[in-house]
């Protein structure tokens, strides 16, 4: 059911406008607040899907409870009523946030369908708000051990900012997951996380990958692209495995990173962009450097905050954790009862050597689930989780 709140000092305009909302569609729920104050005050109590708000009150002015509404619950949907004298005010609101304006004396059909509208925009924001946790499950970084629970730390103070991150770790540890993390809990989460696995793309398209290309620019550039920096724009550009990059690529990255600006392949105008740039690697980046393999520039520009994900073996004491949540989810994934692992079961795994980390936990816990009987015994990780 909608809410709707109504701020207006006029009580004639005020009661007209609950009465032609309330009549549209019964399913709306609409209050009144006769000025700015009690209105700020209704906000805070309660969740509204829409707020109709003039523009010219005592005590507080329309403008003033919009800022402050979008500091209190930024999410809020606000429809300015303005008279004629305050249409250029009305129009600035919608540069401060507001979703749109109506004039008074209110046009009945103008009104019912920006009302419309808004809810409608609304419900989108709701939905999507939804889809994002789903999503952000799928990412969860699952573990209290002291190493996790830093990063943890790490992430929360770093993500806020646009400063860069370098992510290392052997294979397998979930890098990634940190890298989405830093994405999701940022400024930039409503902006696209674009990934580029450096080390699954040959290192003659690596360049045309990242930076796009114009029409003709080699053999099989048969008309413009994009590439992965144009796409991230706004958003966070995850390069994974960048210690597999090509100098010459690690060049323009180096140059993008310092102007913030790209070139396609074959063109030699610039193409401004609005990236942050998180990178990972498995290789000991200051070694590859000493070998002449990694520019020492670009690793101080990628490098300004560090996250070290540990093994699987250095952060044992989640695997219980980790069997659990992997239970549960290929349970979900496959429709199907989650099956339990007696406390031997987890002791065992616990003391295996995880060469392949989280990955191959996950893959085990797997073929443990599908072959194993109703409770997974110490005799299942016996038979089923031999390397």
């Amino acid at each position: 059911m909608p809410k709707i709140l109504v701020i207006e000092d006029e009580a004639s305009i005020r009661r007209v406008l609950v009465k032609i909302l309330s009549e549209e569609n019964d399913s709306y729920q609409v209050e009144e607040a006769e000025d700015g104050l009690a209105g700020i005050e209704k906000i805070k109590n309660e969740d509204y899907d829409l707020v109709l708000c003039d523009i010219k009150m005592p005590k507080m002015d329309g403008v003033e409870v919009l800022e402050a509404v979008k500091k209190i619950k930024p999410e809020t949907t606000i429809v300015m009523i303005s008279g004629h004298g305050d249409l250029d005010t009305a129009v600035n609101t919608m540069r401060l946030g507001a979703f749109d304006y109506i004039s008074k004396p209110p046009d009945l059909n103008r009104l019912l369908n920006t009302v419309r509208i808004a809810l409608d925009r609304k419900e989108l924001v709701v939905e999507n708000k939804m889809l994002k946790k789903k999503v952000g499950k799928n990412y969860e970084m699952i573990g209290e051990s002291k190493a996790i629970s830093h990063i943890k730390d790490m992430i929360e103070k770093v993500a806020a900012t646009e400063a860069r991150v370098l992510i290392t770790g052997p294979n397998g540890t979930g890098k990634e997951l940190v890298a989405h993390w830093l994405h999701q809990k940022s400024e930039r989460s409503k902006g696209p996380l674009v990934e580029v696995n450096c080390a699954a793309i040959p290192s003659e398209l690596i360049e045309s990958e990242l930076f796009g290309h114009v029409k003709g620019a080699f053999t099989s550039a048969v008309k413009d692209r994009a590439g992965k920096f144009e796409a991230a724009n706004g958003g966070t550009l995850f390069l994974d495995e960048i210690g597999d990059m090509s100098l010459s690529a690690q060049a323009k990255v180096l140059r993008a990173l310092q102007e913030s600006r790209v070139q396609r392949v074959g063109s030699d105008k610039d193409i401004k962009v609005d990236v942050r740039v998180v990178a990972a690697t498995n290789k000991n980046l200051t070694k590859e450097i000493e070998e002449g393999r990694f520019r020492e520039d670009l690793y101080h520009r990628l490098a300004v905050i560090l996250i070290q994900v540990p093994s699987l073996n250095d952060r044992r004491e989640d695997i219980p954790l980790l069997i659990d949540y992997f239970a549960n989810k290929i349970a979900s994934e496959n429709g199907t009862a989650a099956k339990k692992f007696t406390d031997n079961a987890i002791k065992q795994l616990q003391e295996y050597d995880w060469t392949g980390n989280i990955r191959e936990l996950r893959n085990v816990v797997e073929r443990l689930i599908i072959l194993g009987e109703k409770e997974v015994s110490e005799n299942d990780v016996n038979l089923f989780a031999s390397k």
